[in-house]
């Protein structure tokens, strides 16, 4: 460990200090937590960034902060924030999410059905990559079950949120992996394997509860599901891909043109359609690939300013190993998702300070992007301001903080996260690839 880094500066850190007064301020004021505009806190954020180091004339700043939105590392995940988008976007508008949910309703034992809605939310959110998409998709579902059967549907929806949070964590697509990997530098194929050896016990043991607990009432919808295997294809293709190490642009563009084709194929797209679906899956996108410039930026400058040098000395003054700086990120991506209600949004601010604290105390890429995602995306399945569990609540009319204690699932994965750390598990290999041999 290196003993020659500055000391660094605690003011150059108030940006990051007046962003989360921002965000939860308005919040706490109006009452919604998303009142506040996201990028706008951060460009007034990033504007207080450039007060500081007035020794540095305002172009010096400017060109600090374009080195760090232009950074190859936020350009490829911007990219591919804009593939995944696409491939979302043409794989929903051509039915496919609704075939998954259709599939795997069709095969649900009868008293199975909460564990069923578990497992099929595994399935969509890692085939979607968007936890919210999949609570909408199959929330009114389960509100449906809840109301056939008498399963308190506090219960039923916390097993849709867990659901929805297993792929939201684990999916390909999904923005907490684009982010994670690429903060950290590693292939997502590599942190799949990683993160999913630490969070499986949690969803056998979801498994297991929702089971026991669910056990002795039985519902047989009456719906009949028209399931379209083909339109389920694309998900597949991407996910088995990737776990094979795909590159990942070639997965993506290969996905958009698959799912492209089946939606041509079986008449629920026309080749404008598809066009459309692809520019709107892109433009849902576009937001996040602007907040991730500025925050690359502003992090730049923080950085120049002396914070990143500040909070380094300061952890490793009060962590004195391996073990310690992981729980050390695991703490600080946990406060930062507390704090803005968006895993997203979480690990890229937390991300670039993680893979300091990875560097110094030689953490593998792939453990310090599992650390990032499962404990962003433990923390945004369990606080009651977020949108996954006000989307969850609204579906049911009850108040989100009633599914608190019903999510088995997010607060499994919060377990196995610390006892992963604890024991140093699961034992990783060292990688010696370098990014450009990632992508």
């Amino acid at each position: 460990m290196s003993n020659q880094r500055k000391e660094g500066s605690a003011w150059a850190l108030l940006p990051l200090g007046v962003f989360l007064v921002l965000f939860i301020g308005s919040g706490i004021i109006s009452g919604d937590f998303y009142k506040m505009p996201t990028l706008v806190a951060f460009i007034i954020s990033t504007a207080v960034a450039f007060l500081f180091n007035r020794k540095v004339d305002f172009n010096t700043k400017l060109e600090v902060f374009c080195k760090g939105g232009g950074n190859k590392d936020i350009i490829l995940m911007l990219l591919i924030f804009l593939f995944a988008g696409a491939f979302s976007g043409v794989a929903k508008a051509m039915g496919g999410a609704d075939a998954v949910v259709s599939l795997g309703l069709s095969i649900v034992p009868a008293n199975l059905l909460v564990t069923g809605l578990f497992v099929i939310g595994c399935f969509i959110s890692i085939s979607m990559g968007t936890s919210v998409g999949t609570i909408a998709a199959i929330g009114p579902i389960g509100v449906a079950i809840a109301s056939k059967t008498g399963i308190p549907v506090a219960l039923v929806l916390g097993a849709v949120v867990g659901g929805a949070m297993f792929g939201d964590n684990l999916s390909m697509i999904s923005d907490t992996t684009i982010a994670a990997t690429r903060t950290q530098g590693c292939e997502m194929r590599d942190k799949f394997k990683v993160n999913f050896a630490i969070v499986l016990p949690a969803a056998i043991i979801t498994i297991i509860l929702l089971t026991v607990m669910t056990r002795g009432y039985v519902a047989a919808l009456n719906d009949t599901y028209n399931v379209e295997l083909i339109k389920v294809l694309p998900y597949l293709f991407v996910l088995i891909g990737a776990i094979f190490g795909v590159n990942v642009f070639l997965l993506l563009g290969g996905g958009v043109i698959f799912a492209g084709v089946v939606g041509i194929t079986t008449g629920a797209l026309d080749l404008f359609g598809v066009i459309n679906a692809i520019s709107e899956g892109m433009s849902g996108m576009f937001e996040l690939c602007i907040i991730s410039v500025v925050v690359g930026g502003m992090v730049e400058l923080i950085k120049f300013n002396g914070g990143i040098d500040f909070v380094l000395n300061f952890i490793q003054s009060r962590i004195k190993n391996k073990k310690g700086a992981e729980f050390g990120i695991a703490a600080l991506v946990s406060v930062v998702d507390l704090c803005t209600a968006n895993n997203t949004i979480a690990i890229v601010m937390a991300g670039p300070l993680a893979k300091n604290i990875a560097d110094e105390y030689n953490i593998d890429a792939r453990k310090s992007a599992s650390i990032l995602d499962i404990f962003s995306s433990v923390w945004q399945g369990i606080i009651p301001y977020g949108a996954q569990l006000l989307t969850a609540a609204g579906l049911a009319g009850i108040s989100p903080f009633a599914i608190i204690s019903y999510l088995h699932y997010p607060i499994l994965m919060f377990v196995c996260g610390i006892l992963a750390i604890s024991f140093g598990l699961p034992r990783v290999k060292s990688s010696e690839k370098k990014l450009e041999e990632i992508v």
